[in-house]
């Protein structure tokens, strides 16, 4: 009786841990429905909508808010799980007024009505098509460009920023690696089998110790979906570090509407950082 109970527990188990890998990247990967979206529009204040294609011939689009023949400077901002691209919008025509730059906002494959689904390995794909985009289309340097990312977004641009060195990182809400929010599913053993079943790899805590550009965090103490303990483990893991903003009343998608002005301080003064670094170099390489 024994043997058939701890069988039926082991099986249970198999089964749990293979539903997933099979449905891991579903979970990682969360576009809103396309019902929702239908409703939204894209537009405002010097808001274009860009189309390019991903390397593997799949067609993306993003939103260029601010003018790029204007600015000396521009983000590349990369949105979280179950967000999209354009409700990040209000949000780029704050940080081009406020920092004088221009924000280029990425949307990933299964989002938004574009065909495809969204995987780790397309993600990156998707997120090197907006770099390409940047570099070739709008003739912008890596010296000139900083990353951002809010949630799952901050893995995808800081992914990007260990192949591409941009001048700045700003993290928002950041999560230490996939590993260790796959500890709080409460599975026992799946982080120590993680090696063997994580097809989601992403590890921001590990990548920023080999970043040679300043790495800035930004996150809610209120934060139930990633603890801002994550977010202090990934600034204090950085080789270079930027600002670190705490917000005591914040939770993880309102840090900026809960203390505008600590906020929008921070990620100017990230920025400047960003400058401040890819104006050494440029003087090191004309020297």
């Amino acid at each position: 009786m024994l043997l058939i109970v701890v069988l039926i527990v082991a099986a249970v188990y198999v089964l749990v841990v293979a539903l997933l890998w099979l449905n891991q990247e579903r979970i990682a990967f969360q576009p809103p429905p396309v019902s929702d979206i239908a409703a939204r529009r894209a537009g405002g204040e010097r808001v274009r909508q860009v189309s390019y294609r991903a390397d593997d011939g799949t067609e993306l689009f993003a939103f260029v808010v601010g003018e790029p023949d204007r600015s000396d400077r521009l983000l590349i901002a990369f949105h979280g799980n179950a967000d999209l691209a354009r409700l990040l919008i209000p949000w780029a025509q704050t940080a081009s007024r406020t920092a004088g730059i221009t924000v280029v906002l990425p949307e990933l494959r299964g989002y938004d009505g574009l065909a495809g689904r969204p995987t780790y390995t397309d993600a990156a794909r998707d997120a090197r098509a907006a770099r390409r985009f940047v570099t070739q289309e709008l003739s912008i340097s890596d010296s000139r460009v900083a990353y951002f990312g809010h949630s799952l977004g901050s893995a995808i641009a800081t992914e990007l920023a260990a192949e591409s060195a941009p001048n700045a990182l700003l993290l928002q809400s950041p999560f230490t690696s996939a590993r260790d929010m796959a500890r709080r599913m409460a599975v026992p053993g799946l982080s120590l089998f993680w090696p063997l079943v994580s097809r989601v790899h992403y590890d921001t805590e590990s990548r920023v110790r080999e970043l040679p550009m300043p790495v800035s965090v930004a996150h809610g103490l209120r934060d139930l979906i990633v603890s801002a303990r994550m977010g202090q483990r990934v600034y204090e893991a950085a080789a270079v570090k930027g600002q670190l903003l705490l917000v005591s009343t914040a939770g993880h998608n309102d840090v900026a509407e809960r203390a505008p002005t600590e906020y929008w301080k921070w990620f100017q003064a990230a920025l400047d950082l960003g400058r401040t670094r890819s104006t050494g170099q440029d003087a090191r390489t004309r020297s």
